[in-house]
């Protein structure tokens, strides 16, 4: 397949490229074969055809070619045939357009197809029959018919061939247009009594490769004689009809002449009913050729028929018949868009293309001449670029507030005569542009507001418009920043963003603010937006809400004030005059005055408008000294408000006599109602301590008896354990006895004190930490709260305090010998473990026995001991002590109280650790827990 590619450009005008390609191809090529690169051929790009939405516009034609954007390439859509598609006519093209927008562009593509071998010779009768006398001479000629190729050509008919051929020969003649007439020419006579009927054979075979054929039969009958065939009077006839005449219509006429006489002279006509036959039609006897059907410039132009002249002899001769079609307008112009915009922004320069179309119209010379305008009084023009293509542009500047729709009407009218016309109407949308800012309905606004308003009340409405649309013309309203009185405006009202209705933030005060101003912005929803802005004043209007003041005479809690009026005063005496003010305005604050209470109306009364008190009468002695009176003051709003005032009047002569009528202890009194309120606050604390301290001892003494209990009920020894520096003569002690405190009360609580002293008793019992010995407590000469962890000087026991064996505890009746009283050998009688746990708890119910208060050389003991029973007949547990399960006993001699010591520790305390900490002193072991431990140790 051979293909041929031309290439020119042309540049236009309204940024619209013109340029053409030219490609040639075979008929009956396969869907989807290459045409050809068209990216490559018109010098575009893939890109190029994707942005511009690249297309192929085929007018009136079917679409035999496809663009394929992705490759840029034109494929075969569908099978093309040239003999249907375009007949004998050479050559045989397609004509395309390709779109391209943004810019638009367009080009012209030209497909010329053509011909293959695809098509065989064939004639339009299968067989014929000729009727030839035998006189026939020599030379003489019978026409055959044609064979008809649809290929065009070297594909068409290129030779016959006649068999057999003994008595004829074939003859082809060419003509100008190319076609090839066919005789078969007698080259022996025939001889009927020989061979009455011979039949031939005609083939046709045509140029192409491989060549094809078609054959026809051809059926002799051999008539009498008859020697001379029909003459044409001319070989070629030229005609011509215009199209769409009706039928019938006479287009010439043909004649032809024979010499014979009689049959053998009758000649009749004939027309081929192959190709365009079926369209004419020749009267048989007269030859007058007419119009059969309709003919149509726009599909052909030219018809050439073949009149066969026979006589009743079978002789026939032949001519051409040329029928020139004549064009009349009789085609309307036919409008295409192309490409078109439905929607144009308003801002769009002018000369911006919204439509581009193509116009078409089939009849020729002036009929076909084509001019297009456009209706009036819009802002577009029509430009014509070249082969009937058109674009419409934007002639100004296009304003959407103004017209907001067009209606393009495109008018074409060709020049024939008559004129036919077409039109064709474009609706054009033009879209907003946001060009227009807000406006508001008023320049400024005023508005009234009453005060005492509730917050959040709404003021009134700022209404703005804009001309523009849609989101363009959403108007949103703010408030601008400024500030009144220093506060921010927008402590004062709020502006609905929507609806532009204000709204009163605060509750406003006509007596701190009459009026104020502020701006209010309304701003559109375009990009970039627009707005303007107004000023609104809101003006406060007054309300009777303050009541009246009273500015004289001035009333005070702690003072009074008082006006002496003579008791020779006269009539219209001016004993004092009510000053007061009402800060509201207009109406609201006039005020009027009247007595409201007074003993005697009869002589004093008040000014309405002035609150001046004067006498009405004579003052005289029966008048009481203290005059109280109540003056009330009224404004004049509605409802109205008001406000009262004590003015005591004092009717005497000089100031001490009245001086006792208005004297107040008011100080006395205020002191007493406060000395009240201390006393019941100090009650009330009293009174929950003491509860608390209440509450507290129950608890402790609910905790030792269960603890007791328990330890009573689990059969072992109490030996109580007391930390270093530790005293509890009476077993409820919690602080070392170096704390003690002198507290001084009286009646006044403002004259309590408290004070830290030395220690109410010396003879307070200290055990030394390791329990070796018993150190009487010295009285230190400083202050303990200077010095709390002072060391304590400790003083050897005297010897006075050693007791008998009599006074020693033991078990009942037990004495000992002269060993025992100096704390040597064994007990008297060794206690059994029973008699040694009744010691325990009897020692332990001793301490927790012990709660009376500590009395003067008592130290506390219980009311067992006698009155008469002081310091020096208590027995001194600390020197007579013994361990129980130990033979030894403790006593207060300095020689043995060393060694005794030593052995109590040994038995009472474990060995000594490595640590230098001090340990209490552990509980003496009783002859069962002696056991269980020696037991330990031996595992």
């Amino acid at each position: 397949m051979g293909w041929q590619v031309l290439l020119f450009m042309l540049f236009l005008s309204s940024s619209a490229v013109w340029g053409q390609v030219s490609y040639t191809i075979p008929e009956e090529m396969t869907k989807g074969a290459l045409v050809g690169n068209v990216v490559q051929d018109l010098g575009l790009s893939v890109g190029r055809l994707h942005s511009g939405k690249a297309r192929i516009y085929t007018a009136n034609t079917e679409e035999y070619i496809e663009l394929r954007r992705d490759k840029g390439v034109l494929l075969i859509k569908d099978r093309i045939d040239r003999e249907s598609l375009c007949g004998q006519t050479t050559p045989c093209a397609l004509h395309y357009q390709m779109i391209l927008e943004n810019p638009m562009e367009f080009y012209t593509v030209t497909v010329e197809v053509t011909d293959i071998n695809d098509n065989p010779p064939s004639f339009e009768r299968s067989e014929i029959r000729h009727e030839i006398s035998e006189g026939a001479l020599s030379g003489a000629r019978f026409v055959l018919e044609k064979a008809v190729d649809d290929d065009v050509g070297v594909n068409g008919v290129n030779s016959y061939a006649l068999k057999p051929s003994d008595h004829f020969a074939l003859k082809t003649i060419s003509r100008d247009d190319g076609s090839i007439d066919v005789e078969m020419v007698l080259q022996k006579p025939l001889d009927r009594e020989e061979r009455e009927h011979l039949s031939l054979v005609l083939t046709a075979v045509d140029g192409g490769e491989p060549q094809l054929t078609g054959t026809m039969q051809i059926l002799i009958t051999v008539l009498d004689v008859n020697d001379n065939p029909p003459i044409c009077s001319k070989l070629l006839y030229k005609a011509s009809v215009i199209e769409n005449a009706p039928p019938d219509t006479v287009i010439t006429t043909v004649t032809a002449s024979d010499i014979d006489k009689g049959n053998n002279g009758k000649l009749s006509y004939s027309i081929s009913k192959s190709g365009a036959g079926g369209l004419f039609k020749i009267d048989a006897n007269e030859g007058i050729l007419t119009l059969n059907g309709n003919v149509d410039y726009e599909k052909r132009k030219r018809y050439d028929l073949d009149v066969q002249v026979s006589d009743q002899g079978g002789l026939s001769d032949a001519c051409k018949v040329i029928v020139e079609v004549a064009d009349i307008n009789d085609n309307h112009p036919s409008i295409n868009i192309m490409s078109k915009i439905n929607t144009v922004a308003e801002n769009m320069k002018a000369g911006t293309v919204v439509t581009m179309f193509n116009v078409q119209d089939p009849d020729s010379n002036d009929n076909g001449k084509v001019m297009c305008v456009l209706n009036d009084y819009i802002p577009f023009v029509i430009k014509a670029t070249t082969n009937n293509f058109f674009t419409v542009v934007t002639d100004s500047e296009l304003d959407r507030e103004k017209t907001s729709e067009y209606n393009i009407t495109v008018s074409c009218s060709d020049e024939g005569v008559p004129s036919l016309s077409s039109s064709v109407t474009l609706t054009l949308q033009i879209s907003d542009v946001n060009d227009n800012a807000p406006v508001f309905e008023r320049s400024s606004y005023e508005a009234y507001i009453v005060e005492n308003n509730t917050p959040g009340l709404s003021v009134f409405t700022v209404k703005a418009r804009d001309a523009d649309w849609n989101q363009n013309a959403r108007v949103s309203y703010i408030l601008e920043d400024s500030s009144v009185n220093g506060v921010p405006v927008s402590s004062y009202v709020s502006v609905s963003a929507d609806s532009g209705v204000i709204h009163a933030v605060r509750s406003f005060d006509y007596e701190q603010i009459k009026d104020f101003q502020f701006r209010v912005k309304a701003q559109d929803g375009g990009s970039p937006p627009l707005s303007s802005n107004v000023t609104v004043k809101i003006l406060i209007q007054d309300q009777n809400d303050n009541p009246p003041q009273v500015l004289y005479p001035v009333q005070t809690g702690g003072s009074v004030v008082g006006e002496m009026v003579p008791r020779s005063a006269d009539v219209g005496y001016l004993v004092s005059k009510v000053v007061a003010v009402d800060v509201d305005s207009g109406q609201n604050a006039w005020l009027s005055y009247k007595l409201q209470k007074v003993p005697d109306r009869a002589l004093f009364e008040v000014g309405l408008q002035n609150g001046e008190i004067r006498t009405i009468r004579q003052v005289t002695d029966k008048d009481p000294v203290n005059q109280k009176l109540t003056v009330i003051v009224e404004d004049n709003g509605q409802p109205s408000r008001s406000a009262t005032v004590i003015v005591n009047v004092a009717v005497a002569d000089s100031f001490s006599e009245v001086l006792s009528e208005f004297t107040d202890f008011k100080h006395d009194k205020e002191y007493n109602d406060n000395l009240t309120f201390y006393l019941v606050l100090a009650l009330a604390v009293v009174s929950f301590l003491f509860i608390t301290c209440l509450v507290v001892i129950i608890s402790v003494k609910i905790y030792r008896w269960r603890q007791s209990r328990i330890l009573y009920h689990s059969g072992l020894p109490v030996i109580p354990y007391y930390p270093p520096r530790y005293s509890d003569t009476l077993g409820t002690g919690t602080l070392p006895h170096l704390y003690n405190y002198d507290v001084c009360g009286t009646t006044d609580s403002r004259k309590s004190d408290l004070k830290l002293g030395r220690a109410g008793n010396q003879n307070v019992l200290i055990m030394d930490p390791n329990s070796t010995r018993t150190l009487t407590r010295i009285q230190s000469e400083k202050c303990i709260l200077d010095e709390p962890d002072s060391p304590l000087e400790q003083k050897p026991p005297n010897n006075d305090w050693r007791f008998t064996q009599g006074q020693r505890p033991g078990p009942s009746g037990a004495t000992g010998g002269p060993e025992v009283a100096m704390g040597t050998g064994p007990w008297p009688q060794p206690p059994t473990e029973a008699e040694q746990l009744q010691a325990l708890m009897a020692a332990a119910n001793e301490v927790s026995e012990a709660t009376a208060t500590l009395g003067p050389g008592t130290m506390g003991l219980s009311t067992r001991y006698s009155p008469q029973f002081t310091l020096q007949h208590v027995p001194d547990y600390r020197q007579n002590v013994y361990i129980p399960g130990s033979t030894a006993t403790l006593t207060s001699n300095p020689q043995q109280q060393q060694a005794t010591a030593q052995q109590a520790t040994q038995q009472a305390l474990p060995p000594p650790q490595a640590t230098a900490q001090v340990e209490p002193p552990k509980a003496a072991q009783t002859p069962a827990s002696k056991k269980k431990s020696a037991k330990k140790e031996k595992k």
